[in-house]
This record gives C-alpha cells, sequence and structure tokens, in this order.
C-alpha cells in the first residue's frame, strides 16, 4: 500500500459513498468507479484510492468485471481520521 497524504474532499466523498455502499468497480490494473450507476468524475482520484489500498472489490469477479466495492480497514481508519479533521 503506497502512503497517502491527507485526504482531499473529494477522496472523503469517494470513501463515504462507499461505505455507503454506492459504489462499484471493475477488476482490472487501473479500474473503473462507479457511484449510484454513473461513472465517478474524477477517475484518477479514484484509482488512487483503489491503488493506495483503500477500496476494493468485496467479492471476486473475472477480470473485467463489476464488483460492489467497500473500504478495507485501511479505508475505514482513513475515513475515520478525515471525518475528524474535516
Amino acid at each position: 500500500m503506497e502512503e497517502m497524504q491527507e485526504l482531499s474532499r473529494r477522496e472523503v466523498a469517494l470513501l463515504r459513498a462507499t461505505a455507503a455502499n454506492r459504489v462499484d468497480l471493475t477488476r482490472s490494473a487501473e479500474p473503473d468507479v462507479r457511484v449510484d450507476g454513473l461513472p465517478f468524475c474524477d477517475p484518477t482520484t479514484a484509482r488512487s484510492l483503489v491503488h493506495a489500498g483503500l477500496i476494493e472489490a468485496a467479492t471476486p469477479v473475472a477480470p473485467g468485471h463489476r464488483a460492489p466495492a467497500r473500504l478495507t480497514s485501511a479505508g475505514a481508519e482513513a475515513l475515520g481520521m478525515a471525518v475528524l479533521v474535516a
């Protein structure tokens, strides 16, 4: 997991949406992330959260297929910290 700095409001919003079960993603090297069925407005930010190990697929799926997203323990910790400073 790469080191994340302070979270932006957009990152916090995506983590909160993930915690609320509103996010899904594709299993791929560069996952596509959707919120409420729509592409997330900042794919670079979404992918950085996945690559940082804060968001992951909740269920195993074949490459290229979609799965619900969930917070990892690191994502829940980062969200908790972000909520305290936001």
